[in-house]
């Protein structure tokens, strides 16, 4: 259907015509007016099938018929019910006055179908003709600001229009409801403001569990663990969802990872029961923390509920247990699962890998690719590539590295030049690893020339490592201090210590200082950590 004019100037409103109605044979026949149209468009627009109800506006265009703001509105409606934007936005172009309620419903349907840019154009729109928006308005365009689409522009363009909204509901003197503060919190925490999100939140009369969650999962983003507790602690009436967000906030860092399980715990002494979010989350907690005998007794509860066969459930015990090195209980979790999909294929192809079986890891991406003919990702290719390292299987990563794109036309990542570099260096062939380095189609990045490194100073290649350290500071020369330390390992052990005293008097020249190391293993007392000093130079 081409573009249509629904407004005929000439045509009284009064006019009647003849369509047949939905119910009626082709000789019942009933008088087009504003009521009666007003009641059938209702009708199609509450019914399951909104798009049936399109035919009204073809007999309205047919007829002559000049619609008032209302049945325009409810024809915007119908169209947007339908899925036609097009339809809904010609309506709305159409129309002689355009109410606060047509721009709400046009910026609904804008963001209903992910169209945020006109979401944002249309409510500017609306400002610059002096409408005056409302709360509804407000919380739209909030919604819209902390979206995907602008949030992958970036955060910036996220505060900076929940800054314009918030300026706009100072002016306009919009009642500040809960569901409107809840929109400003979760917009500027969305946007990495948790500072003035939670100038927003401490004014609140009444803090809803929404809110406390929004700011809780913001500050727990920025490890702002103590105001994350704060707001948690202050939180009146809590639920599983502001359980979930501490949960999920603590199993982010091996510094609070045991305090994951704590709050586990607790929640369940309250009588909350976990939801699909928080086994996932606690299952990440014990894969932190190789905490194999919480993993399985979660595992346990889990399967006594609904989500025991969820495909996510599933791909998440495979990783636990092959992080505890449990790497048989991971695989009886893969043989057990009703429906494999390619997170679940390619946790056990890593969990295999990291266990010291790279045989079974290539295997199975082979049967995953071959047999059940499931498309690998790239999580996928660096767990087979890593696989080939441990093998020392040169030409099958070679191999693998080249079917990404030949077979899949699958870019490769950094991750995946840096896992190449490493098999060729671990082999020896650190010539052909420099050549793939200096071929790659984009500029390496630092963990691609760390790579190189290290296979330098296993093979002792001096030279080369001066070549790739350099390239390390150039890159990073400050940021990177494990580059200086692995140059200076590599003159060491050499017996270049003239050169050993260079590296070390640049160190002090650029202010780098030596890491101390940090490994988690698995103990009874789970979590704890074993801190040693690089002390090796």
């Amino acid at each position: 259907m081409g573009k249509l004019s629904l407004l005929k100037p000439s045509i009284s409103t009064t006019k009647t015509s003849l369509i047949p109605t939905e119910n009626s044979s082709h000789g019942q026949l009933f008088q087009l007016t504003s009521t009666s149209l007003s009641l059938s468009l209702q009708n199609y627009i509450n019914s399951n099938t909104p798009s049936h109800g399109q035919k009204i506006h073809t007999h309205i265009i047919k007829t002559g018929f000049k619609p008032n703001t209302n049945i325009l509105i409810k024809l915007m409606i119908l169209h947007l019910k339908s899925s036609c934007l097009f339809y809904a936005r010609q309506v709305f172009d159409e129309m002689p006055q355009r109410t606060l309620t047509a721009y709400n419903y046009m910026i609904a349907g804008y963001l209903k179908s992910n169209e945020v840019g006109e979401s944002l154009s249309m409510f500017r729109r609306l400002v610059s003709c002096n409408e005056k928006p409302d709360g509804y308005t407000f919380s739209m365009i909030l919604k819209a600001s902390g979206s995907d689409g602008v949030m992958s522009v970036g955060s910036r363009i996220g505060c900076r229009i929940g800054k314009e909204v918030h300026a706009q509901i100072v002016k306009s003197y919009v009642v500040v409801d809960d569901v409107l503060s809840t929109a400003l919190v979760d917009s500027y925490v969305k946007s990495g403001r948790v500072d003035y999100a939670r100038r927003v939140f401490d004014f609140m009369m009444e803090k809803d569990v929404v809110c406390s969650t929004s700011m809780i999962s913001g500050y727990m983003r920025q490890g702002l663990v103590e105001d994350a507790e704060d707001v948690f602690a202050k939180t009146g009436v809590k639920d599983v969802v502001v359980f979930n967000a501490m949960i999920e906030g603590y199993s982010k860092s091996v510094e609070t990872v045991k305090k994951a399980i704590e709050v586990y715990i607790s929640m369940q002494r309250l009588d909350f029961k976990p939801n699909m979010s928080t086994f996932a989350s606690i299952i990440g907690a014990c894969s932190v923390l190789a905490a194999f005998e919480v993993g399985q007794q979660v595992q346990g509860q889990l399967m006594k509920t609904d989500f025991a066969s969820d495909i996510k459930m599933g791909s998440a015990l495979i990783d636990m247990y092959s992080k505890c090195g449990r790497i048989e209980d991971a695989r009886k979790v893969f043989d057990e699962m009703p429906v494999k999909n390619v997170f679940s294929w390619t946790s056990m192809i890593d969990g295999y890998g990291k266990n010291g079986d790279p045989t079974e890891a290539l295997n199975l991406f082979n049967q995953m690719r071959n047999v059940h003919r499931i498309k690998p990702n790239h999580v996928t290719f660096l767990g087979a590539l890593s696989a080939c390292g441990h093998a020392g299987l040169v030409s099958k990563g070679l191999e693998i590295f080249n079917i990404m794109e030949k077979d899949y036309t699958m870019k490769p990542h950094m991750e995946h030049y840096a896992c190449m570099v490493d098999l060729l260096g671990r082999a020896g062939r650190l010539n052909q690893a420099l050549r793939f380095v200096t071929s790659m189609p984009e500029k390496p990045n630092s963990d691609v020339w760390a790579a190189l490194l290290s296979s330098c100073r296993l093979h002792g290649d001096v030279e080369m490592a001066s070549i790739a350290a350099n390239e390390l500071f150039k890159l990073s020369s400050n940021s990177r201090p494990g580059a200086y330390v692995a140059l200076s390992n590599a003159l060491a052990d050499a017996g270049r210590w003239d050169r050993v005293i260079d590296v070390r008097e640049l160190m002090k020249t650029r202010d780098v200082s030596k890491e101390t190391g940090s490994s988690w293993i698995g103990t009874d007392d789970v979590g704890s950590a074993c801190l040693h000093s690089t002390r090796d130079i």
